[in-house]
């Protein structure tokens, strides 16, 4: 777990915060006052590189934290692996470059994915690029079957506490948070990154290896794009929220795959594109 770093501010035992993994501290000027800098804090992004039996599959820009759950989401949310048991071992390890984690995955997954490789240059976080057919845009997904509920009722106690799992993001007001909600809507954890999709496939890591995390929803403080849907819906999320908007394409790939998706998760108000018979209120 990423810790807080503190230091004793005065002689009363007040603590001042002087450090956090995933942000630095750096003078800043303000409109009005550019003669008097003053430090402030700023969310960090570098560079993480994801590397399979010693073969490196994909740079993400990234915050460096909970990069284990990272590493596990998006091989999930991928496809690279069907369970946490194809991976057999992961190191998370810096250098003068970035971050690399490397992920020893099984013989028959490592094999799969080596034939995917034959067809595609990699994948970004814009989701597009380094696809070479238009085929390979849209991965297959099974149709998700219609085994939970939610009363929207309940949304609104979880979005009061999504800001809790931002513990930069409430800092630089730089990072997007993904959480795992439960029926009773409860908020049992959460993610932040730099970037959206880094964001889901954190706490989609983190789910994977949480029993009592199989009933309920993801809820994302970003838009809801298509590749988001594919990847919540590939770790057989049934109901996706999102505090923004979602895109036509992803309102396609939602009501193809069966998944319940809505947009603009605010307190009182939520719009349901598709398959709104998981949800009640």
């Amino acid at each position: 777990m990423d810790v807080l770093r503190q230091s004793d501010s005065d002689e009363k035992g007040d603590q001042t915060l002087t450090a956090i993994v995933g942000a630095t501290r750096k003078p800043v000027m303000q409109r009005g006052h550019l003669d008097a800098p003053e430090d402030d804090w700023i969310a960090e992004e570098v560079p993480v590189a994801l590397v399979y039996n010693g073969i490196s599959h994909v740079v993400m820009m990234a915050s460096p934290k909970d990069l284990d759950a990272f590493a596990l989401g998006f091989s999930l949310s991928e496809g690279i692996i069907e369970s946490v048991s194809d991976i057999y071992g992961m190191d998370v390890s810096s250098n003068c470059n970035g971050i690399e984690v490397n992920i020893e995955l099984s013989t028959r997954r490592f094999s799969g994915l080596k034939e995917r490789r034959r067809a595609m240059a990699g994948r970004t976080g814009c989701g597009v690029c380094g696809i070479e057919q238009l085929g390979d845009l849209f991965r297959p997904l099974k149709p998700l079957p219609f085994t939970q509920t939610f009363d929207l009722a309940l949304l609104d106690n979880a979005l009061s506490q999504l800001k809790s799992v931002q513990t930069i993001g409430q800092l630089t007001g730089c990072t997007h948070a993904g959480a795992w909600i439960n029926p009773q809507g409860q908020l049992l954890g959460g993610c932040e990154d730099v970037g959206r999709h880094v964001a889901l496939d954190k706490i989609l890591g983190v789910r994977a290896k949480k029993a009592d995390w199989q009933q309920g929803a993801v809820l994302v403080s970003s838009r809801a794009s298509y590749e988001m849907v594919q990847k919540a819906a590939m770790c057989g999320v049934e109901i996706l929220f999102a505090v923004s908007a979602a895109t036509q394409l992803a309102v396609d790939v939602a009501e193809r795959c069966n998944l319940t998706l809505v947009g603009f998760s605010k307190p009182g108000r939520a719009t349901v594109y598709t398959h709104a018979q998981r949800l009640r209120g």
